[in-house]
């Protein structure tokens, strides 16, 4: 290019100045590397920040990453064991768990229900035995040889009478 005014190469002979001194070529030129660092820039962005429909259709799928085998307290009492995966491969533990829990409830209940009614049984028990033994004392003083002789005597009506002799006993032979 022998055509250039000064020993710069700022101007080319027969393309007008711009504003700045710079010829069009060069604007152009600075204007595509301000464009391709723009477009740069762009990706880099968008590589290092994804758009909300990513974000977005990564957190609504049901899928998760595989789990590490190595669980931690912090895993454990942050939830990280209660994904979809582990509680699909121990839904059958689950179940007999909950089997477990009824029938231990259930058995309790029935328990507590069969020492009430040991408790009412035996209050009963008490109660029947008090009774017997008040019934056997009444018989008991009722049935006393004084007690009858009293009886006897106010009871003007009766042919009985108390015995004078003793008993004696009669030889029946036998034949």
């Amino acid at each position: 290019m022998n055509n250039d005014i000064n020993s710069k190469g700022d101007n080319r002979i027969g393309q007008p100045k711009t504003a700045g001194g710079v010829g069009t070529d060069e604007a152009v030129k600075t204007l595509q590397e301000s464009v391709k660092v723009r477009s740069e820039v762009r990706t880099a962005v968008d590589d290092s920040a994804p758009t909300l429909k990513e974000v977005i259709q990564t957190q609504a799928t049901e899928e998760e990453s595989p789990q590490a085998f190595n669980f931690t307290l912090k895993k454990i009492l942050g939830g990280d064991i209660l994904t979809t995966q582990t509680i699909r491969h121990q839904i059958g533990v689950f179940l007999l768990i909950t089997a477990f829990l009824m029938v231990y409830i259930a058995n309790r209940y029935s328990v507590q229900h069969d020492l009430i009614e040991i408790d009412k049984l035996q209050n009963e028990l008490q109660d029947a035995k008090y009774k017997a033994l008040s019934s056997s004392s009444q018989l008991t003083e009722k049935s006393r040889e004084s007690h009858v002789l009293e009886l006897l005597k106010h009871n003007k009506d009766s042919v009985l009478k108390i015995a004078s002799q003793p008993p004696y006993i009669i030889n029946v032979p036998k034949e």
